[in-house]
């Protein structure tokens, strides 16, 4: 299953994420009660959720209320609290794991040590509810065996009053926290994405994308914002069954023209061991009407670099076309043993199962288990293959 953030029409705060999270079937009522006591050592907090509409959307808003400010404290005070709550490990970590983030953009901000930090709105009360909420609503639906995509954030525009005084939208933490993801700005002249919710957003996702992957929509939640602008305002979250996986490749090419086939054989083998996922060899007519060979290889974006290397070694080329970045649909894959008995030996061959959907579409012994019983039996290799089916 992959879970999608969905952030693009109004931002992202802590609370909508939780009402986006009991929108899928988390328990309101236990995340009221572990909300208000886990913020309760930082002020008290009365949490209520409602079933609203958004300009049409029906969504639930979580409302965090303070009833009571507390001084702010250092970073170091704040988050030996935090780890002192009586909940589960995980969610404990996580949730210093946020924490740090936020601080780690304030401290950049302002010119401070980790130390000399002041938490205010982040360290209030109202942040620890949403926090806490969001990071146990994650793990009580299980998605932390999930994969996590995000799509951009609209962070809003205009200015915003903070206890640092009056600051532009985004606010400088936020444009910090955002720094690996895409934002958008507008659709409206208010904030949109908080630092709270922007760090949530950022420690819970695998991945930042700019559009909703190849995926099937199983369940969607809607979590409400508390203003009220022309358009939604609301975040949603998706629950999708995966129908393919997909990896960034590049095709790397180059024509040939000087090497014999024998040369052209050991440079396919050379390649495949320096880690190329693909490689093809195609007979061309090239200028002046010259035979040659167009070589083209298929490699994960991070072994490029080993690929151009070796195939520059080895053959010599003046000139290598790439093109990068591609997006590579892939079927999920499995990998299954089976004992076979031929003529009264026990042969073991691994088939390569494909899935997409969750549905198998092919399912392939593989070659070099083939050939090695061939070998050994002295049958056909068609006849192995008849012999396994």
């Amino acid at each position: 299953m992959t879970i999608i953030i969905d952030p693009q029409s109004s931002g992202i705060a802590g609370n909508m994420l939780i009402g986006a999270f009991v929108d899928l079937g988390a328990d309101a009522d236990e995340l009221k009660e572990v909300m208000e006591k886990s913020a309760h050592d930082f002020g008290e907090v009365e949490v209520t959720f409602t079933r609203v509409s958004k300009h049409g959307i029906d969504s639930t808003f979580c409302h965090v209320e303070m009833l009571e400010h507390k001084p702010s404290t250092h970073f170091k005070d704040f988050i030996t609290k935090i780890r002192e709550l009586d909940l589960d490990k995980k969610v404990i970590d996580t949730s210093v794991k946020i924490f740090e983030r936020i601080a780690e953009a304030e401290s950049k901000v302002h010119g401070k040590s980790l130390e000399e930090v002041h938490f205010h709105e982040v360290g209030a009360s109202d942040a620890v509810a949403d926090v806490i909420g969001s990071v146990y609503a994650y793990y009580s639906l299980g998605y932390d065996s999930q994969k996590i995509i995000g799509l951009p954030i609209a962070v809003g525009g205009g200015r915003v009053k903070t206890a640092h005084g009056i600051i532009p939208v985004p606010a400088p933490a936020v444009v910090e926290i955002l720094k690996d993801a895409n934002m958008i700005g507008g659709p409206v002249d208010s904030e949109l994405a908080t630092p709270t919710g922007s760090a949530i957003y950022m420690e819970l996702c695998d991945e930042i994308r700019d559009f909703i992957p190849q995926v099937k929509a199983q369940k969607v939640g809607y979590g409400a914002g508390r203003k009220d602008f022309d358009h939604p305002n609301v975040v949603r979250i998706i629950e999708a069954s995966d129908i393919g996986q997909s990896d960034e490749i590049d095709v790397i090419e180059t024509n040939l023209d000087h090497l014999t086939g024998e040369e052209i054989g050991y440079l396919f083998d050379v390649l495949l061991e320096a880690g190329a996922s693909d490689v093809s060899i195609t007979p061309i007519i090239m200028k002046k009407n010259r035979q040659g060979s167009l070589l083209k290889v298929i490699s994960r974006r991070d072994n490029r670099e080993v690929i151009i290397d070796t195939i520059f070694n080895e053959t010599g080329s003046l000139g290598i076309r790439i093109a990068p970045n591609m997006h590579r649909g892939t079927a999920k894959r499995e990998f299954e043993t089976k004992s076979f008995n031929i003529n009264g030996k026990d042969y073991d061959v691994t088939f390569k199962i494909g899935y997409v959907n969750g549905k198998i579409i092919s399912k392939r012994p593989e070659f070099e288990d083939l050939k090695k019983i061939a070998k050994d039996t002295g049958l056909a290799l068609r006849q192995v293959k008849e012999l396994i089916q």
